[in-house]
């Protein structure tokens, strides 16, 4: 039978979240069901909650980056048992047989449900919900193995923060010595930092803020420019073969497209409310440089990151707070006043 669960939903774009009880399905044959301990809270969730992107579908229980534990499987299930540490990102299921997902793009398929705000056809509600709550049943082939040795809360923001940087830098070729740079430092831009230094590359961190240079070299940089000051920006120009754009607010792309070689590649995986002012070809068209995409990850790509993180000991820096303190949160984060990740400690969240 459905089983009857507590969390915190946003309940319309104004008010602040606050405790809701909602069902969740039962545990198929294919199923997995996860006691939930963490879970971070990324930008998306305000974006979603406020109805600022795509139309949010309220109640909405927010929260993609998921860590816990198995507390029950189907009878198909083959790959996890009860006990097991595991994940759950961005993704809860996609066809399975497009080309998009045998090719292990799963977050590329037309049919893809993302954890929270996609359909869902279970007969426990109108949309999928999120980790802001105590557990969550999800499909064997969407939970993720969570290998020895992490840190449960510096892990949970790396099913989203860590496998949106760590994809673009391993699609574009990011081996020991690539000069790689990163625009922006907070949840994404620090975990960008962390990956690429882990990956042997030589790590420009370009940033508005003087206050984040010794933070910055902290986490890995080997240099860091702060884009205001026009001698450090020219200086840099031409530098960067892989420039990562984790900026989550409208911002003008040309200066910072200055810094990539002829021939490099800029890559946005910031998603702001608001477009980016319009961007001329010609910094594009005069140097053959690709301006690029990405989202999140794959299935199999994003295990591959979290054994990767595992091997090399990378974990998001966090702030692990109580459920009852996440409008709080909201309101630091949107302050950028945070280093650099808000984690939920679920076994705060009392029935």
């Amino acid at each position: 039978m459905p089983s009857e669960v507590i969390g915190y939903a946003a309940q319309n774009p104004e008010d602040p979240l606050k405790p809701y009880q909602f069902t969740r399905r039962d545990v198929g044959p294919g199923d997995v069901s996860i006691k939930i301990a963490f879970c971070g809270v990324c930008h998306s969730d305000i974006h979603t909650a406020r109805g600022e992107w795509w139309g949010t579908d309220y109640p909405i229980v927010l929260g993609h980056e998921i860590v816990g534990h198995v507390t029950a499987v189907g009878d198909k299930v083959t790959k996890y048992k009860v006990g097991d540490t595991v994940g759950v990102g961005c993704l809860v299921d996609s066809c399975l047989q497009c080309e998009q997902c045998e090719k292990q793009h799963e977050q590329f398929c037309d049919k893809h449900i993302d954890t929270y705000n996609g359909p869902c056809d279970d007969g426990t509600g109108k949309v999928t919900q999120g980790g802001y709550s105590d557990h969550i049943v999800v499909r064997e082939e969407f939970v993720l193995r969570v290998p020895d040795g992490l840190d449960l809360a510096g892990a949970a923001p790396l099913l989203c923060a860590g496998i949106t940087t760590y994809s673009p830098l391993r699609r574009w070729g990011v081996k020991k010595g690539t000069k790689v740079g990163v625009v922006g430092i907070g949840g994404l831009g620090h975990t960008a930092v962390k990956i690429a230094a882990a990956m042997g590359a030589e790590v420009t961190v370009f940033t508005t803020s003087q206050s984040k240079v010794e933070d910055a070299k902290r986490l890995g940089a080997h240099h860091v420019v702060i884009s205001k000051d026009e001698a450090q920006m020219a200086a840099a120009a031409k530098t960067i073969e892989v420039m990562l754009d984790t900026v989550g607010c409208s911002h003008d792309l040309a200066p910072y497209l200055g810094a990539v070689t002829i021939e490099g590649v800029y890559i946005i995986v910031g998603s702001p409310k608001d477009p980016h002012p319009a961007l001329h070809a010609f910094p594009l068209t005069t140097c053959g440089r690709v301006l690029a995409g990405s989202l999140i990850g794959g299935i199999q790509e994003t295990q591959e990151m979290l054994d990767f993180c595992a091997e090399h000991k990378v974990l998001a820096d966090v702030e692990v707070i109580a459920i009852d303190y996440i409008n709080e949160a909201y309101e630091r984060m949107l302050k950028s006043d945070v280093k650099y990740r808000f984690v939920i400690d679920l076994s705060t969240l009392k029935k």
